[in-house]
């Protein structure tokens, strides 16, 4: 394990790192666009709550391999959107991009729903006494609403960003060279199938354990008293 390790060290740092950006970059795109949708599943106008609950069911019963897949060879190769320019690494660039745009897209489903049920602790009563005041249902909820609802959900929300950081690994399969793609990488150089996959697993625990014993503080730090 320890010669595998020193044979490839830097090439498991830059993978790892690119797995990190790729978790970071998804989670912002995935909170603000959960959060969208949240609004929309409780909005006041019934168009709006028949959006955000299509958006949820079509992406939570998605398989992500398919969203990933379908962003890289339907928007990119075949209808050539691309978001990166021209040049050597335009073609890795466009797959790392739409990569963040696809995990983006399948949490914001997981991260509404969790929101969703924090917004559904919020007493009545604090939404009524928003609209008392003249607030619009917008307003109601971003002063009022959903600060609540986020310290509500911190645990929840922790446990979507490990799952994300787990789900980084199908970005492998357009190409994107994060963890995964090198233990796949590795494993057709290398004969000790155990030991990368241990090296692998063991840096996968390294950056999700800490950022559940963190929400996990957050969580109490931040309880809601009922």
């Amino acid at each position: 394990m320890f010669d595998l390790i020193s044979r490839y060290d830097d090439q498991i740092l830059d993978a790892f790192w690119v797995t990190i950006k790729l978790t970071v970059l998804s989670a912002v795109g995935a909170l603000i666009l959960g959060t969208l949708v949240a609004a929309l599943r409780v909005s006041p106008i019934p168009i709006a709550r028949v959006v955000g609950t299509a958006y949820v069911t079509i992406f939570r019963n998605t398989p992500l391999t398919l969203i990933i897949v379908f962003m890289s060879l339907g928007l990119y190769t075949t209808m050539g959107w691309k978001l990166a320019g021209e040049g050597p690494d335009s073609v890795a660039q466009n797959n790392f991009r739409y990569a963040i745009v696809g995990l983006s897209i399948y949490t914001a489903a997981f991260v509404c729903e969790s929101l969703r049920s924090g917004i559904n602790t919020v007493a009545m009563g604090q939404s009524e006494a928003g609209r008392s005041l003249g607030l619009s249902f917008s307003q109601n909820l971003r002063l009022i609403v959903l600060p609540q609802a986020f310290r509500a959900v911190i645990a929840p929300l922790g446990s979507v960003l490990i799952a994300l950081t787990k789900n980084t690994t199908i970005a492998s399969a357009i190409g994107v060279v994060e963890a995964a793609f090198l233990m796949a990488d590795i494993n057709e150089n290398a004969a000790d199938v155990i030991s990368v996959g241990a090296i692998f697993a063991l840096g996968f625990v390294i950056l999700t354990l800490p950022t559940g014993l963190f929400f996990g503080w957050l969580a109490k730090r931040f309880e809601v008293a009922r």
